[in-house]
This record gives C-alpha cells, sequence and structure tokens, in this order.
C-alpha cells in the first residue's frame, strides 16, 4: 500500500512537473520573440522569417527609438511620475491601513464601508475631469498623482497585513515605555512591514510607468508627456508613413521598419520594470504568501 501511495506521489508530481514546464514555454516564447524580432534586420521581419531566434542582427528598431528626442523626455517624465507617484500612493496608503487597523478607533467599520463603497460606485470619468479642472491641476504633474493617491483595493491588503503580521502586544508594551501612535507607526510599524512596503511599490510603479489614458485627457503639453505616450506617437507616425509610400519595394522596407519598430518599442517600455523586479521578488513573494495565509 505505501509502494502504491509512493507511486502515485511521483506520478502527480512529474505530471505537475510537465504540465508546469509547457506553461512556462508558452510564457517564455512570446518575449524570446520579441526580443528577437526587435535585433533583426528590416528584410527579416518585413518578410516573417523570424520564428525563435534573430535573423540577420541589426540594432535599426532601437536606432529608430533613441533618434528621436521625445524620448529622453518621455523617459525622464515617466520615472518623474513613477518614483514620486510610488511615494505618494505609499505614504496615503500606509497612513490611512494603520488607522483602519487600530481597533480602537471608533466608526471604523463605517470608515471602511465609505473606502469600499467606491470600489463600487464611482462619479465617472467627465465629473473627475471637470473636478481635475476646477482643481487647476490640468496640464500640470499633479493630475496624474492626486486623482488616484490611493487605491481601496491595495488599502485592503495592507489594512490586513498590518493587523494580521504585527502582534497587539507590541502595542502595549511600546505605549507602556511612552510609544504613541505616531511613534509607533513610525518606528516599529513601516519597518516590520517591508514585505507589504514592496508588494505596493511594485503595484503602484507598474500603474505609473504604465499610465497611457490619464496623460491622454490631462494633459497637452509634450514636455509633460511620459514615455508611453510618447513611444505611441512614434510608432503611429511610423505607421503613417509607410503607409503613405507607393512603391512596393520601399513599402516593404519600410513595413519592416515599423515592425521592428513596434518591438523595440515594447522591450523598451518594459526594461526598466523587468530590471527592478528581481530587487524586491523576494519581499514580493512574501508579502503575497503572508496575505494568502493570513487574509
Amino acid at each position: 500500500m505505501m509502494k502504491q501511495s509512493i507511486r502515485g506521489d511521483r506520478v502527480f508530481y512529474i505530471v505537475i512537473y510537465i504540465l508546469l514546464t509547457v506553461f512556462f514555454l508558452l510564457t517564455l516564447y512570446p518575449l524570446i520573440y520579441v526580443v528577437s524580432v526587435s535585433i533583426s534586420s528590416v528584410e527579416a521581419a518585413a518578410a516573417g522569417r523570424v520564428w525563435l531566434l534573430p535573423v540577420g542582427f541589426s540594432l535599426e528598431g532601437y536606432r529608430m527609438v533613441f533618434n528621436n528626442a521625445k524620448v529622453g523626455w518621455g523617459f525622464y517624465n515617466s520615472v518623474i511620475y513613477t518614483f514620486f507617484g510610488t511615494i505618494i500612493n505609499l505614504s496615503i496608503t500606509l497612513v490611512t491601513a494603520f488607522v483602519l487597523s487600530r481597533r480602537e478607533l471608533m466608526g471604523r467599520t463605517v470608515l471602511t464601508f465609505m473606502f469600499v463603497f467606491t470600489m463600487w460606485f464611482s462619479g465617472g470619468m467627465i465629473p473627475l475631469y471637470l473636478q481635475v479642472r476646477n482643481l487647476g491641476m490640468l496640464n500640470t504633474r499633479w493630475a496624474l498623482w492626486l486623482p488616484i493617491a490611493l487605491n481601496v483595493w491595495n488599502l485592503i491588503i495592507t489594512r490586513t497585513f498590518i493587523a494580521t503580521s504585527i502582534p497587539e502586544e507590541m502595542f502595549e508594551a511600546a505605549s507602556i515605555e511612552g510609544c504613541g501612535y505616531f511613534k509607533y507607526f513610525t518606528n516599529i510599524v513601516i519597518p516590520l512591514s517591508g514585505p507589504i512596503i514592496a508588494v505596493m511599490c511594485l503595484f503602484y510603479g507598474i500603474d505609473h510607468w504604465n499610465a497611457y489614458f490619464r496623460p491622454l485627457i490631462y494633459l497637452n503639453s509634450q514636455k509633460l508627456m511620459p514615455l508611453q505616450i510618447v513611444l505611441r506617437d512614434i510608432l503611429v507616425a511610423n505607421e503613417i508613413n509607410a503607409e503613405d509610400l507607393m512603391s512596393d519595394s520601399m513599402t516593404a522596407a519600410n513595413f519592416g521598419r515599423v515592425e521592428l519598430l513596434k518591438y523595440s518599442l515594447i522591450i523598451v517600455s518594459c526594461l526598466p520594470l523587468w530590471i527592478a523586479y528581481p530587487f524586491i521578488q523576494k519581499s514580493f513573494v512574501k508579502g503575497v504568501m503572508i496575505g494568502a495565509i493570513k487574509g
């Protein structure tokens, strides 16, 4: 009976490993394909001869991207929006989550419901735009920060983490030593919340870095446009230029350049996130697992 159980476990693990390997390859292939096309030759991209590895090494796509002066401004703006936006989001989320996690807070349930209510019902895009305009934030960086200063779902996750992962006895011991709420929050809660802070930084950072619709609505100055808008404008402009060409040979060549440009833009826009993720992966996994176990 024991041998049958061991054999059954081995078969189960073999099947699991095979499925995971298949899923991994299916996920990895699009990434390899995008990278391969972005560094292939114009002719290979136009003919569709790339299916796994690069064909005819070329950096033409990246040259077209970085030769545009707007890319530098867009990259700078995206870094500013992501860095300061994440700080604003994280500060408000941590403070609000800590307050809502305190059991002695009167009306805590009502306040939590008021936050959650905004996840079900909102004023809509037009009232929000009018509010941003009335506050004088149109065509300013604040329009991309303040309207999304707090994400309710992230607030709930952070509040649950603080309430379940930091023992209440720690606050009682600290209060006996004369520690107030502010000092307890800054000296104890924040240092112990490293995993959830890493998770929130990743969530908020990705949202700011990939922001497309908000700057499209609130901004009209080219000097304030983030990288996503700049890359979109470059791609659209090159597609239009390729379509305007009448010669078949020129059309094919420019079609190849447009294809290279598409995949090069994908790599340029995603590369900073790929570089940053390994540094916070351990804390990210730990934070997610703690929320899954104790939430």
